[in-house]
């Protein structure tokens, strides 16, 4: 690996030129299509999702729903990326928009793909706030409190995001010529990844996207909802199917995290490692037939095909909406302790973010 990253003796051309055809025709089959359609639904959900938030909220504005709005701007100007790596991916596979719009657009898929996470987990923590410690966050927890949480939020995944600046680049064509689906080495490419010399680099850039971007977000809200789930639990003011309904809201949301985001970025981490190996193998392959047998397509295959999926949570976060605004049809009705005992100062700010505005404990349900 120290011989193939150091420049001692490099990888031939036609080996390089082999592996990234096989590659490409992956994304050119399978993946362009895909995005089109994300595109399409993460652009109108979030987009409505935004537009409610404007016209039926009132103002200021619950965290609950500064946090899902902030979560909705990340994943409309996420989905906003998927339409150029669209037309970038449909064959044949040709960047045409210059170094500084293929640095821009890996820069925003990773910020915001980032942001995403970060509000997330700051939808989980407010929902445990919110009903394990309800009198802390009425008394104060403020919406001011929540916009510079979320101008923390977007420098946090501006700042992990900045690396990919640096990263990506331009891969000029190696040939003269037109660029067509039977001459792709004749095709500029735009790589969100780094040149064979900063791989290592990468290889650790990656881990800490991984540990900081997924890792620790999971940690939290995997806390938080637990926390949540046993309040639920031990509550005797609530009915079996407001429990229920809880723990599907919980369930559904992290399940959407662990099928989205942890597969997402596990797979890059594979993916960059599988990269080092067969770098450090190419230059003592004997021909090109051998350099492709080496080349590790599950593992490739894999990482495109989460690539492909993980935008499916963006179209699916709207859903998660129903269940913080009270305008957007969350039942806050049913609220532990609020039958009954609300007055109207509690019903111009009780947003929770579940179907529980108070703690689950037995001795604060009362009259």
């Amino acid at each position: 690996m120290a011989a193939a990253t150091s420049g001692a003796k490099s990888c031939p051309a036609n080996f390089s030129a082999a592996v990234d055809r096989i590659l490409s025709g992956f994304q050119e089959d399978f993946l362009w299509p895909l995005l089109v359609a994300e595109f399409l639904v993460a652009a109108a959900s979030n987009g409505l999702a935004l537009y409610r938030f404007g016209t039926r909220e009132q103002r200021p504005w619950h965290p609950a729903v500064v946090f899902s709005a902030q979560l909705a701007i990340s994943d409309l100007l996420y989905g906003l990326t998927l339409l150029p790596l669209a037309a970038y991916f449909y064959p044949p596979k040709n960047w045409q928009y210059g170094e500084l719009a293929c640095r821009l657009e890996r820069f925003l898929f990773t910020c915001n793909l980032l942001g995403s996470v970060v509000f997330l987990t700051c939808i989980s923590l407010n929902r445990y706030l919110g009903t394990v410690h309800p009198f802390f966050t009425r008394s104060s927890l403020r919406p001011k409190h929540a916009w510079a949480i979320s101008a923390a939020g977007w420098a946090l995944a501006a700042l992990l995001a900045a690396p990919t600046l640096r990263f990506s680049h331009l891969k000029r064509p190696l040939e003269a010529g037109g660029c067509t689906s039977v001459r792709p080495e004749a095709c500029t490419k735009c790589l969100g990844t780094a040149d064979d010399h900063q791989l290592e680099a990468y290889r650790a850039y990656s881990l800490v996207l991984a540990a900081l971007g997924c890792g620790l977000p999971l940690v939290l809200t995997l806390g938080a909802y637990g926390a949540l789930g046993r309040a639920v639990l031990r509550s005797h003011g609530m009915t079996a199917a407001e429990k229920l309904r809880v723990a599907v809201l919980v369930a559904s949301g992290l399940a959407l995290y662990a099928s989205s985001y942890v597969p997402y970025y596990v797979t890059q981490v594979l993916n960059v490692y599988a990269r080092q190996r067969w770098r450090a193998r190419c230059p003592a392959f004997a021909s090109v037939d051998e350099a492709t047998a080496a080349l590790d397509q599950k593992t490739y295959v894999s990482h495109q095909a989460m690539r492909g999926l993980m935008p499916v949570a963006i179209c699916v976060h709207p859903l998660l909406y129903m269940a913080v605004a009270p305008s957007l049809g969350c039942c806050h009705q049913s609220c532990l302790g609020c039958r009954g005992s609300r007055t109207p100062e509690d019903a111009g700010s009780s947003g929770q973010v579940l179907p529980l505005n108070v703690t689950a404990t037995p001795q604060t349900v009362g009259p």
